[in-house]
């Protein structure tokens, strides 16, 4: 967690000097275990983590809001799980929201010669949405990773207002390669929201690599920015480092297309979400 500090920083530094109002950090950002006893030693609350109060101490630091993705302890003190969840760090480096990821990673291509995942194994999926809040950006609707398969949770995001809605992730390569790009702006799309999607890159450890392509794209589906991948990391070797993508937050164009292309849903046919 120390090194993965030290790698924020770096990021938080760049955002600074861009002159970014928030920071958006991905899934898991404290660290990546290879295993869920590992990733259970790890684990520490809010109030003692190392990665978490230094994090803290930049936003401060910084007047820079930071959402980031992190591991914390269940609430049953003898579970043998953890919580996967988001959180937003105001400008003063007090913690004033929270997610935990409703949809959890289980994965099982070894009958095809890939691989076997169960997040389920050592995560304990949320069970109630944490509604968009008010930022500088305009309101944010959080979400992680796999819940990018289920639009039901960002249409109700919608629903409830908001202008952004973010998905910090750790995709496989196979997965991303397959599927990253077309959900994402499949959901800025269907929503008319801003999408952002900061995304872990590169090897972790033997078992573990993340796909990267962290993109923010606009609420027409247009891709604004995006980073490379992991094999851009691989080939720029020791010479790599954390790097950030902008962009601005066009609240005419939000107000634009909802106005010009009016999503009315059939409710009296069917269900709202």
């Amino acid at each position: 967690m120390v090194a993965n500090l030290a790698q924020c920083k770096i990021v938080i530094q760049k955002a600074v000097a861009a002159g970014a109002k928030a920071l958006f950090l991905p899934e898991a950002s404290d660290y990546i275990s290879g295993s869920p006893a590992e990733s259970l030693s790890l684990c520490q609350p809010v109030t003692s983590s190392p990665f978490v109060l230094g994090l803290q101490s930049e936003a401060r630091k910084h007047r820079l809001p930071i959402h980031v993705g992190l591991h914390e302890p269940s609430d049953n003190p003898t579970s043998k799980k953890i919580k996967n969840t988001l959180v937003w760090i105001d400008e003063n480096g007090v913690i004033t929201n929270r997610y935990q990821k409703l949809h959890l990673f289980d994965l099982d291509l070894s009958d095809h010669g890939g691989n076997k995942m169960k997040e389920s194994d050592s995560i304990e999926a949320g069970n109630e949405m944490s509604k968009p809040f008010d930022t500088a950006l305009g309101k944010v609707g959080s979400l992680i990773c796999f819940d990018l398969r289920f639009p039901e949770v960002a249409l109700a995001l919608k629903r409830q207002k908001a202008d952004i809605i973010t998905y910090p992730s750790a995709f496989t390569p196979p997965t991303g390669l397959a599927h990253w790009h077309v959900l994402l702006r499949s959901r800025a799309i269907e929503t008319q929201t801003y999408v952002l999607a900061s995304a872990q890159c590169g090897a972790h450890n033997e078992k573990r690599t993340s796909y990267g392509h962290s993109i923010i794209i606009d609420p027409w589906g247009k891709v604004l920015a995006e980073l490379g991948g992991a094999e851009d990391k691989k080939e720029k070797g020791d010479a790599w480092e954390p790097e950030i993508i902008t962009a601005e937050v066009d609240f005419e164009l939000l107000k634009k297309i909802r106005a010009e292309m009016p999503l009315l849903r059939r409710t009296d046919v069917y269900p709202e979400v």
